[in-house]
């Protein structure tokens, strides 16, 4: 799904959430064609590739209401983006950063990979090496954006950004951590496990619906 299209499918859906015309929770879960996202903590510097560049390759630039600074999603990256209501769970912002975290760590721990937090820093890591992303927006407590986990991304985009505003960070993926050649059964693995993951932390039950569902 195009970024632009997914992140007017968040604002309606945050918006119809906080209006109750939704009464339940929300994980989306897409695939974006190559984009680089600048949140509310950008800062100039750690976009130092120059935006005709950029256009050139075929990568977008949106400037969003998240937190963070920089972040990259492309093809086999899984992005999730929560439009729930904090006001139904806790309404605490750091815990729920720290939820997201513990959810994506439960999912890798099924592939045998030892994610981990880095004191400091949102997101998750393993070895030392970044391997998901995480920048959410709140209004009246419902939530949007989320987070990007990396499965068999190519990771040489990340060389266009400072990842995060994080200097000299490493990057990694699924794939790559579990050298695993590239597949749709991992990344419906992935899917599966993150769904899991996630209706574990929140205590929910875990509903698949098709985006035509999602939009009725």
């Amino acid at each position: 799904m195009a970024y632009g299209e997914a992140l007017t499918l968040q604002r309606e859906l945050a918006r119809r959430r906080i209006s109750r015309e939704i009464p339940h929770d929300m994980l989306l879960l897409v695939e974006h064609p190559p984009v680089i996202t600048l949140g509310r903590g950008f800062h100039v510097e750690n976009l130092p590739t120059p935006r005709e560049f950029l256009e050139a390759k075929g990568v977008e630039v949106f400037d969003v209401e998240r937190g963070g600074d920089v972040t990259y999603h492309g093809p086999g990256q899984l992005v999730g983006y929560p439009i729930f209501d904090l006001g139904e769970h806790r309404q605490d912002l750091h815990w729920f950063l720290r939820e997201i975290e513990g959810s994506l760590i439960d999912a890798l721990d099924a592939f045998g990979i030892a994610g981990d937090r880095n004191p400091g820093y949102t997101g998750v890591w393993t070895g030392g090496r970044k391997i998901a992303s995480i920048g959410i927006h709140v209004k009246q407590w419902v939530t949007w954006h989320g987070f990007a986990l990396n499965v068999t991304t190519d990771l040489s985009y990340f060389d266009l950004i400072v990842p995060c505003g994080i200097p000299n960070v490493v990057m990694t993926s699924i794939q790559r951590e579990i050298a695993e050649r590239a597949g749709r059964d991992l990344w419906n693995r992935t899917v599966d496990q993150v769904v899991l993951g996630f209706a574990e932390r929140f205590a929910m039950r875990p509903q698949m619906a098709a985006l035509a569902d999602v939009t009725s």
